[in-house]
């Protein structure tokens, strides 16, 4: 059933997993990878359910990849968190009594966090009015969790439009804005492991930190205590704005954000043409001795890829292993693997999250 966990297969799972790791790794004579787990079960913070109509009832539903025609119905789903599964119900019974906030609901989303933080997003194929509002204004007080609805045009927020995490990292808690609609790491226990594991492999230095795809500052503010001065570029502009929050929150001050991509940082630092978004910010006056990078699955394209070759040291997390030993093949005559890393982030799944420490040869 989907969302049912094999814990009894799951070492096994794991282990393929570090085979086809180190199987990729071979050609870089890497060395053994550090192996992180994840919770059997309960893992997973954010869910999307589809609402299936059978008789005068909607149910959570699923579907099987390639196949939007056969609903797999749910009243619990054992990967999402302890809160999730906590709220499930009590939503369910509020659209079935409530004609305002079940008429044309189409689709549920959950995001919760490891600090017990819940916001739910109610998806609809109709325009929503003041009687939706009202119930929904009673729904959040009763379930104690932020709401926002969403149809065409329109999005009407009960509360708060993010949740707030707390994550602890080498002794130190620090606090994170997730907003709704934006990327956030799907498994907390995971991702305190990676920003562990990251924050060891930088160590203690006394130069500065590139980082590039900084999204809403997940690693930049551990990595951040770690050197003099981090320069972070993130092209979302709502995750920008949140990661400008997180840091101010966290109290992190030496750190300059910047709205590039990684292309267009690459034109900066290379001199190709100015950008009005660095007004203020001397390239030359930084001593960048460490780049860190979090690409998307695509990996870096080669342009970025030849950027990082410049940097003493390469630290770099991979949502897709494939692409990053695509990166590594291009960099492996500079720079050579001195750490690497398997993050469970996926359970039951054949994904996987990657880390790597590259070094200068």
């Amino acid at each position: 059933m989907m969302g049912s966990v094999d814990a009894a297969g799951y070492a096994a799972q794991l282990d393929d997993k570090r085979q086809r790791l180190v199987e990729l790794l071979t050609p870089f004579d890497a060395p053994a990878p550090q192996i992180f787990e994840s919770p059997r079960e309960h893992y997973r913070l954010r869910s999307e359910f589809r609402l299936w109509r059978e008789g005068e009832e909607r149910h959570y539903a699923m579907f099987a990849p390639g196949d939007k025609h056969t609903p797999i119905l749910l009243d619990a789903f054992p990967v999402a968190s302890r809160r999730i599964n906590e709220l499930m119900p009590p939503l369910k019974a509020a659209w079935q009594a409530s004609e305002a906030l079940s008429f044309k609901l189409f689709q549920v989303e959950f995001l919760t966090t490891l600090a017990g933080d819940a916001l739910i997003t109610l998806a609809y194929h109709r325009p929503l009015d003041d009687a939706w509002r009202a119930e929904a204004e009673a729904l959040s007080a009763s379930l104690g969790a932020s709401l926002v609805g969403r149809s065409r045009g329109q999005r009407l927020v009960i509360g708060r439009d993010y949740v707030e995490e707390t994550l602890e990292v080498a002794g130190r808690s620090y606090r994170y804005r997730q907003p709704e609609g934006a990327f956030s790491q799907p498994n907390g226990e995971v991702c305190q492991k990676m920003l562990g594991w990251a924050y060891e492999a930088l160590g203690e230095r006394d130069d500065d930190l590139l980082e590039l795809y900084c999204g809403n500052g997940n690693f930049t503010l551990p990595l951040a205590t770690r050197v003099r001065r981090v320069l972070a570029t993130e092209i979302s502009k709502s995750s920008v704005n949140a990661a400008l929050v997180n840091l101010a929150d966290n109290g992190i001050d030496n750190v300059a954000l910047v709205r590039l991509s990684a292309e267009e940082l690459t034109q900066a630092l290379n001199e190709v043409r100015p950008f009005r978004r660095l007004a203020g910010i001397d390239l030359k006056r930084y001593d960048f001795g460490t780049v860190f990078v979090d690409p998307p699955r695509a990996g870096m394209d080669r342009d970025t890829c030849e950027l990082t070759r410049r940097f003493e040291r390469i630290l770099y997390i991979s949502c897709n292993p494939q692409t990053l030993a695509a990166n590594i093949a291009q960099l492996h005559d500079t720079h050579r693997v001195t750490r690497s890393a398997l993050f469970d982030q996926f359970p039951y799944t054949h994904h996987m999250e990657a880390g790597v420490l590259l070094e200068r040869r």
